[in-house]
């Protein structure tokens, strides 16, 4: 009697997007970022830092947020092997569980208390927003790395902060707030003649602190990729861990910056920003306690 031959049971397909249980939408994105192109790389960034966001918004509000097209945020997600944006928002919703649920059963916080009433209103949501950005940077920020930021600063001859557009008021903040310690800072915020010739400037012995918020302008990327060439020190603060900034720092800190608004958060960086000039005070107050005296004479 023959026997009758047993069929072996087909093992199922993998998604033709990349992500699997084993593998994030995260960490795919990430994986695939430089193929993708300049404007769908604003979105990746925004994806990977806002993760639920991108699993709760629109197309139209994530475009938003990203400084884009809905468009972009569709070709972006078929660009995946997406069928379109709902499934790549199924995907980031799933990611988005799987966090939580494994921060819920390791007994981690799974928020804040809310500041206001659920029935908040817009001043509200954007001073319940900084609150929350503030906590977040705090949470992650990485001490090895303030410290090391730190360090640099004190330990350069010269330090140079590049920030554009809205950035600018920050790098000079930051001067501002060195330069009480009679610390030698320049700023570059713009092409001019004059932040070009501070470029040129640039030696082994500067620290160049590269200013950004989602993509960043071509000017930093500038200073960032002239400050390696010249073998000097640099840092990135920034709010996208995929920013270009990023990539050519050494020493890197990023901070949260959602916002229910038009426009993005920088609470969480000004904080940043003094925490850093404090952490520098603090390595000779007595020292700097003259300087700042002096300064004030001047």
């Amino acid at each position: 009697m023959k026997r009758a031959a047993t069929k072996t049971p087909e093992a199922p397909a993998a998604p033709a997007n990349g992500t699997s249980e084993h593998q994030s939408l995260s960490k795919y994105i990430q994986a695939r970022f430089d193929e993708c192109s300049r404007s769908q790389k604003d979105v990746a960034q925004y994806i990977v830092d806002h993760l639920d966001e991108a699993a709760f918004q629109t197309a139209e509000e994530l475009a938003r947020r990203a400084n884009t097209s809905s468009s972009t945020v569709v070709r972006f997600s078929q660009a995946l092997g997406f069928e379109g944006f709902p499934e790549l928002q199924a995907a980031a919703r799933e990611e988005y569980r799987r966090v939580n649920a494994k921060a819920a059963k390791q007994g981690a916080p799974s928020g804040s208390t809310p500041l206001f009433s659920l029935d908040q209103n817009e001043f509200e949501a954007a001073l319940a927003a900084d609150h929350l950005n503030i906590e977040d940077t705090a949470r992650k920020v990485s001490r090895s790395s303030v410290e090391a930021l730190i360090e640099a600063i004190v330990g350069a001859e010269k330090v140079l902060v590049a920030g554009t557009d809205q950035m600018a008021f920050f790098a000079s903040y930051l001067r501002h707030l060195l330069m009480l310690l009679d610390l030698r800072v320049d700023v570059v915020a713009s092409p001019s003649q004059e932040a070009l010739s501070r470029l040129g400037r640039i030696d082994p012995e500067t620290l160049v602190i590269g200013l950004s918020a989602g993509r960043p302008h071509p000017l930093v990327v500038r200073a960032m990729k002239l400050a390696r060439h010249r073998q000097a020190r640099t840092a990135a603060i920034t709010d996208a861990t995929l920013s270009e900034v990023a990539k050519l720092a050494q020493i890197k800190l990023y901070y949260s910056s959602n916002s229910p608004a038009y426009v993005r958060s920088h609470s969480a960086l000004l904080s940043i920003i003094q925490a850093l000039a404090y952490g520098v005070y603090a390595q000779d107050t007595a020292q700097y306690d003259d300087r700042i005296k002096a300064f004030r004479l001047k």
